[in-house]
């Protein structure tokens, strides 16, 4: 099976993208994030015309979140049922069936702004509250994957300029240790497992030519359990969308598993 991530930075503008890479790469399930629409606006039939299922729970300008798939979801829960957030930032689904099903979340981390901010209080909160109920779902569902855009940085190898960026959103100490606890739950850094190497990130400003000079940062996660992770073949970044006209800043991040 496939499972890829990708902060699509507004399926309105890169539906026509996106529906390009399923083509080309025909995961078993796609979680996109930043949909940046409200549910009636989703463009499910578009997806059914290609053959794909979908899941989502959109909101209006900001935030949003869709799970697409080769096979329907089953028993899909939309946000932290432990934690009340008026914004649209998780989505789960299980796919498969029997012992072979994998529980899946996507999410949309929130940002954070400053460590200074109320924004990042609430990030705190957010990330408390996903922690006990990812703990609950992984003793549920033995197959478990989460991921999506985290916001966070696992260290400064995960940056391009690490002296000037630790201890700025993304890369700060509190941020770390909640993405480190989730860890410890039991789970593992699936694109870290495979590309280990320095350099590796996900998401480059528009800005000054960061894209070209590779001045970027790794906020895009795909975390498995132990059960996947003995079934993993590989995982990697597919940097090619991030050359289209007019991409996302974002690129996805793709596991492969038996």
């Amino acid at each position: 099976m496939q499972f890829a991530t990708w902060n699509v930075n507004s399926l309105n503008i890169r539906l026509p993208q996106v529906l390009d890479w399923l083509a080309a790469n025909p995961v078993d399930v796609l979680a996109l994030q930043e949909l940046k629409m409200a549910d009636e606006k989703f463009p499910a039939e578009a997806f059914a015309e290609a053959g794909w299922q979908a899941v989502w729970h959109g909101q209006k300008t900001y935030n949003g979140v869709a799970l697409i798939s080769k096979e329907p979801a089953r028993d899909v829960v939309k946000n932290n049922p432990l934690f009340e957030d008026e914004q649209s930032r998780l989505i789960a689904a299980t796919f498969g069936q029997g012992e072979l099903s994998v529980r899946v979340i996507g999410g949309y981390f929130p940002n954070g702004q400053s460590p200074e901010s109320d924004k990042f209080a609430y990030k705190m909160r957010w990330l408390n509250a996903l922690r006990t109920w990812v703990s609950e779902e992984m003793q549920k569902h033995p197959r478990f994957l989460i991921m999506g855009d985290y916001n966070i940085t696992f260290g400064p190898e995960d940056t391009y300029s690490p002296e000037t960026l630790e201890g700025t959103i993304h890369c700060t100490p509190e941020e770390r240790e909640q993405l480190q606890a989730l860890v410890d739950l039991g789970l593992h850094d699936a694109l870290h497992a495979f590309s280990p190497g320095p350099k590796v990130y996900t998401w480059w400003d528009y800005r000054n030519l960061a894209f070209r000079k590779n001045q970027g940062y790794r906020i895009d996660h795909i975390l498995i359990s132990d059960a996947l992770k003995n079934c993993a073949q590989g995982c990697l970044v597919d940097k090619t969308p991030r050359k289209n006209e007019r991409p996302s800043d974002h690129a996805p991040v793709v596991l492969t598993t038996t």
